[in-house]
């Protein structure tokens, strides 16, 4: 038996973006049914046209869960992070309160994919931290016609060594016409692929460049991914649910609106690390991935 899809979404039209001029941002994961999306809460696809380098945003809180940046195209400049070109993630775990994005910049064409997945309450508390996952230290799986370079989790005999909270499997494939390209995924994660460019077929199902195919729940840990006859570019993204009372409001997650009010309370009374606080964790430092 092979992972099956259990519906498809078309992603609505790009959409004009909070930055103004040159940014255009489609929302591929909306943050208004998370115990079925568990424990995913939001994927932003945001794309910028920005002629001269300027500061993109602003400085913002996040509480309660991880954001996962992955850089499509382009490149981003910040004062934290460095320069992160195209393949570069940044894993973020928020905790108990981190001041994001302090001085953002981009010149050129950039895209960018950010993922928000929810922290169980066990660690909400957790001090914040960040990862840097350079293209050229993530793990590269690669099979006739198809390439796949893995951010978190394990595949085949290759395992990320990304220290993020919740189980998850994350890769960025690239299949050439008619190529195939087999993962194993336990059958208790939930998940979906994004397809970027091309199509690709699921268990019979034929998910199409700006479309998202869910996994339907099942026993079967063997997924087969096959692209059609002009290739297939797409991120597949599963992880194990929380299963627990969840909410967003904002930049938050929590299990109720009085954590959220909390949260809040403790941002405006000045208690959140600020990310130019901190040192990206080194790979030696990392704890083991709770996703291997």
């Amino acid at each position: 038996m092979t992972r099956l899809i259990s519906h498809v979404e078309t992603t609505a039209p790009p959409e004009p973006g909070f930055i103004g001029e040159g940014h255009t941002a489609v929302e591929v994961l909306r943050p208004t049914a998370i115990a079925a999306s568990d424990p995913f809460v939001l994927l932003m696809d945001d794309r910028l046209d920005i002629p001269v380098r300027r500061i993109i945003g602003g400085a913002h809180p996040h509480a309660g869960l991880e954001t996962v940046t992955l850089i499509l195209e382009g490149s981003l400049f910040d004062r934290d992070e460095g320069r992160m070109d195209a393949g570069d993630v940044v894993w973020m775990t928020a905790g108990r309160g981190i001041i994001h994005n302090e001085a953002v910049e981009t010149q050129g064409r950039t895209r960018i994919l950010q993922l928000w997945i929810a922290l169980p309450a066990a660690d909400r508390a957790l001090p914040p931290r960040f990862q840097i996952i350079p293209r050229d230290q993530a793990p590269v799986v690669r099979g006739p016609g198809a390439e796949a370079r893995l951010y978190s989790g394990t595949s085949g005999r290759a395992a990320s060594a990304t220290a993020n909270r919740v189980p998850v499997t994350m890769i960025d494939l690239k299949l050439e016409p008619n190529a195939s390209f087999r993962q194993d995924l336990p059958g208790s994660y939930n998940g979906f692929v994004y397809v970027l460019e091309g199509a690709v077929r699921v268990g019979g199902e034929t998910i199409a460049a700006g479309q998202t195919g869910w996994f339907a729940p099942s026993e079967a840990t063997d997924l087969v991914l096959e692209a059609q006859a002009g290739g297939a570019r797409l991120v597949l993204y599963a992880g194990v649910p929380i299963g627990e009372p969840l909410i967003q409001h904002g930049p938050f997650v929590a299990d109720s609106a009085a954590t959220i009010n909390d949260q809040f309370r403790r941002f405006r009374a000045g208690e959140f690390t600020r990310m130019s606080q901190l040192r990206p964790m080194e790979p030696a430092q990392a704890a083991p991935a709770a996703s291997r």
